[in-house]
């Protein structure tokens, strides 16, 4: 009981920092809980479930604290991106977790071993990520999402993240406002969990066990983050978060590495 209210609170700070800074709740949440003694098939799809649900509240409360605002009907460019990133991703995602748990079946050691170096990139990413801040790019280039896309997507299936860091920095490259970026992943993110969690019932009735201990904890968390957090990307600095989130995901990375193969 104590190990799931200690889950519960991470998940609340990580899905805050997620919506404040676009990365968090999978990247940094995803390899803790594997040193934790999770197993992917417990970690992905609670994280896949939670993240659904939870950047489809964020979404919500973007939009009406006008952190981004979307129109469907016509599309505007914010629900245009939102709809081009979510597309390629759901196609990732699917063929990640259908090959990766399913049709090759990668042993957890490899599983654990991609989603540290992974974190460790990401860490990378998002130190170079406050660079772009300094580079004005004007023009926005929506082919150029399809690539970011697709590997966030691929990242998402396999470790559960790695999703924020590759599409907010893929849209900043591309000439999107960061603090609407930061909105479109919640957006995007939550469709692409979708189809991610669709994927792995799908491999559940084929035999695949999916364990989904972990989702209470980690949905009670993150809901409870989701309702909040757009409120505070309007009113909070995120200074402090785009450099912790990143030397954490450096460091928690580099321990993993470490746990694996030499402890």
């Amino acid at each position: 009981m104590e190990l799931f209210l200690i889950i519960i609170i991470v998940a609340f700070i990580f899905e805050s920092m997620d919506s404040i800074a676009g990365m968090g709740f999978g990247t940094a949440l995803s390899p803790l809980l594997f040193l934790l003694g999770y197993s992917p098939l417990q970690v992905v799809p609670a994280i896949l479930i939670s993240e659904a649900i939870t950047g489809a509240v964020d979404t919500f409360f973007d939009h009406e604290f006008k952190n981004v605002t979307y129109s469907f009907h016509p599309l505007n460019d914010a629900a245009k991106i939102g709809l081009i990133i979510a597309f390629f991703g759901c196609i990732a995602i699917f063929a990640s977790v259908l090959l990766g748990y399913f049709a090759i079946k990668f042993p957890s050691i490899v599983i654990k071993t991609y989603v540290a170096v992974l974190v460790i990139i990401m860490g990378i990413s998002g130190l170079i990520r406050l660079q772009l801040k300094k580079i004005e790019f004007t023009k926005t280039h929506p082919k150029l999402l399809i690539g970011f896309s697709a590997l966030a997507g691929f990242n998402k299936g396999i470790g559960g993240g790695g999703y924020g860091p590759v599409i907010t920095m893929g849209q900043i490259f591309s000439g999107v406002y960061e603090k609407s970026a930061t909105a479109i992943v919640s957006f995007s993110e939550s469709i692409v969990s979708i189809v991610g969690i669709l994927t792995f019932f799908l491999i559940s009735f084929a035999g695949v066990n999916v364990d989904l201990i972990l989702l209470p904890s980690l949905f009670t968390g993150g809901f409870i983050a989701a309702l909040s957090a757009p409120y505070l990307v309007r009113v909070l600095p995120n200074k402090i978060w785009q450099y912790f989130i990143p030397l954490y995901a450096f460091g928690i990375g580099i321990y993993l590495i470490l746990q694996i193969f030499i402890f």
